[in-house]
């Protein structure tokens, strides 16, 4: 993740500690668990391809305690329940708590067309110290997005629930050629309705997001969008209103974002850089990973063709730091493994993007090591002098 909020604008926010306090070696997994794989909608770029169906083989709850004590001995900061749609996993809440009294941060990334006043208030109740709602786009956009008409006006709701009680929340959106154009309305929906964070993704082409990749956005439109993005949440703090920008899933962001304030103010790029080599760039592998919703654990959740094990065999903290494995070794110290524009040889940003994305390289090219596709960089910006 990139911090617009911290780096842009300067100005903390409570998952900066996460970001930019440790050194990237010693950072610990943030872990996405997909608690199920179901859900009760039909996404266009959904990574798990998920349905409303029943998945056999999902771990049960006293597997997933187990896993989550070891998560936490592990010190893994933050445990995220994701799906499918994890408001339809029945002990939810229980493993939440769990997760909480073992001393991790519980949060969720949901569709919210769930999300009633009663669910809101047992999530609140439980702990859960996020909640992060898909939209992507206004009205009918985010429908087609979601596969049902309707979903929108469910989601909206979710949003008005948690609010209502102070539960913190926030937007997912991925950018794609078919909701940049609601990115305005976008940002006029977070400041009306007093929304505090929200995450702009790039999309990845894994699951049925494979099926749209030609729907991903070109360099010149990702910059305009970013443009956009960087423009308003400037102006969100200009005007006093504290919200948290982020950006997810294309270190190129780092880069662009301090290529723009070096024309802006050179003093306060120079303290970015510092901030972004912190970050490390692209933590697959490192400081974030995922357990599917059959206990399979991966290097981040959308890379998931390759895993590591399965939590019902062998605990995650031994998974993550066996080096045997050669693409979790690799994935500790990948800079010299990377090729194509991505080459250390290549590219002067490898300390502050250290690869970008490989799940979009092993997509496009089968290969790991190689470039990400969805770099947005000329040669020029990114040519070693």
């Amino acid at each position: 993740m990139i911090s617009i909020t911290k780096l842009y604008c300067d100005r903390s926010t409570w998952g900066d500690t996460l970001r930019y306090a440790t050194p990237f070696e010693q950072r610990k997994p943030i872990v996405v668990w997909n608690s199920t794989r179901r859900c009760n909608l039909k996404c266009v770029h959904c990574y798990s391809q998920s349905c409303n169906e029943d998945y056999e083989g999902e771990l049960t709850n006293e597997q997933a305690k187990a896993m989550i004590r070891d998560l936490a001995a592990f010190k893994a900061p933050v445990l995220l329940f994701s799906g499918g749609e994890p408001l339809m996993r029945q002990d939810m809440y229980e493993l939440g708590a769990y997760a909480k009294e073992q001393g991790m941060r519980p949060v969720i990334s949901t569709n919210g067309t769930l999300i009633t006043k009663s669910a809101a208030s047992k999530i609140k109740e439980t702990g859960f110290g996020y909640v992060g709602i898909s939209l992507d786009g206004v009205g009918e956009t985010n429908d087609r997005f979601r596969g049902v008409k309707g979903a929108f006006d469910a989601a909206l709701k979710g949003f008005e629930n948690c609010l209502s009680i102070g539960q913190k929340v926030g937007i997912r959106l991925t950018l794609t050629k078919d909701n940049i154009h609601d990115l305005p309305a976008i940002f006029d929906l977070i400041e009306e309705m007093e929304i505090p964070r929200a995450c702009f993704y790039h999309l990845v082409y894994t699951g049925r997001g494979a099926e749209i990749v030609n729907d991903d956005l070109t360099a010149e439109q990702t910059r305009e969008a970013y443009e956009l993005i960087l423009d308003r949440s400037m102006d969100f703090h200009r005007r006093g209103l504290e919200k948290d920008i982020l950006m997810v899933d294309n270190h190129c962001d780092g880069v662009y974002l301090y290529m723009r304030l070096l024309k802006e103010d050179p003093q306060r790029a120079k303290a970015v850089y510092k901030l972004l080599e912190m970050n490390g760039g692209n933590a697959s592998g490192v400081a974030i990973g995922c357990v599917d919703n059959l206990g399979n654990v991966h290097a981040d959740q959308f890379w998931q063709s390759h895993t590591f094990g399965n939590v019902k065999d062998r605990p995650f903290s031994e998974m993550w730091t066996d080096l045997s494995d050669p693409i979790m070794a690799g994935l500790k110290n990948r800079k010299p493994l990377l090729k194509g524009r991505c080459a250390q040889t290549n590219c002067k940003w490898i300390d502050i993007c250290n690869g970008n994305f490989r799940a979009r390289a092993v997509a496009v090219y089968d290969d790991p090591w190689m470039q990400d596709p969805a770099c947005y960089l000329t040669d020029e910006e990114i040519r070693r002098e």
